[in-house]
């Protein structure tokens, strides 16, 4: 049989400087994340919007659009946790940024391993949010919606009931859930989940969604479904009960 894929946290490094840009990526990637590397605030801020990531670590001073301004945009959008990077001292960026949403602020100069380190506790305190609460569905909120996600043992359960899923079913749940009725595409998925292209003739992130679909309904969950856009690929979304 062949292995399930090693998880690695998505990164996107919006940084202009090419030597400091091209020393986090390849850093980064060397502790096992997958990073996505942009050299201006327009693409960064694009590339933000186009797909889900687990952090964000973005340079104020970009050309294009500053950090600050980006970091506007997200919030208005997504939660999705925000590190900004700065000179030493730019004390009125640093609280214009927190004001603004930003999860926490690394000064330049900085090392790699504080980097990774402060990547990390961001990561553990959303996987600890999640895992104690679930997204809000809004005022149709049932308690039928509440799924509980355990990363320790890449699984999730409803109603004392484990659904035993894959290492790769548990992850590609895990992406649609932190972002609940945003369709994301096939070739993101394999990328971002089973980590290769995607082929037309692949049918591997199909099986993996029919056997979420079919873990989840035998043990009970019906509060959300994962549901296919043809021609775009899956959603996760609520169910609508009668009323």
């Amino acid at each position: 049989m062949t292995p399930e894929t090693i998880y690695r946290p998505s990164v996107l490094a919006i940084e202009d400087d090419p030597v400091l840009g091209a020393f986090v990526h390849d850093q980064l990637d060397r502790f096992g994340f997958q990073v996505t590397w942009c050299q201006n605030g327009t693409q960064g801020l694009a590339c933000a919007q186009s797909q889900p990531f687990d952090v964000v670590l973005m340079d104020i001073l970009l050309p294009g659009m500053n950090g600050l301004d980006i970091l506007k945009h997200l919030r208005r959008e997504q939660a999705t946790p925000i590190i900004l990077m700065s000179a030493l001292g730019a004390e009125a960026d640093r609280i214009t940024g927190f004001r603004n949403g930003a999860d926490d602020y690394l000064p330049k100069p900085f090392s790699v391993d504080e980097l990774r380190v402060r990547i990390e506790a961001i990561l553990r305190r959303v996987a600890l949010e999640r895992r104690f609460s679930t997204p809000s569905l809004g005022p149709q909120d049932r308690a039928a919606d509440q799924l509980s996600f355990d990363e320790a043992s890449l699984d999730v359960s409803f109603a004392d009931r484990r659904a035993e899923l894959t290492r790769s079913e548990y992850r590609l749940l895990d992406t649609l859930w932190r972002h609940p009725e945003e369709v994301q595409s096939k070739a993101f998925l394999y990328q971002h989940v089973l980590q290769r292209g995607y082929s037309q003739h692949d049918r591997s992130l199909d099986m993996h969604v029919s056997q979420i679909r079919r873990k989840l309904k035998a043990i009970g969950y019906e509060g959300r479904q994962v549901r296919t856009v043809w021609g775009k690929g899956y959603v996760l979304t609520a169910v609508e009960h009668d009323a």
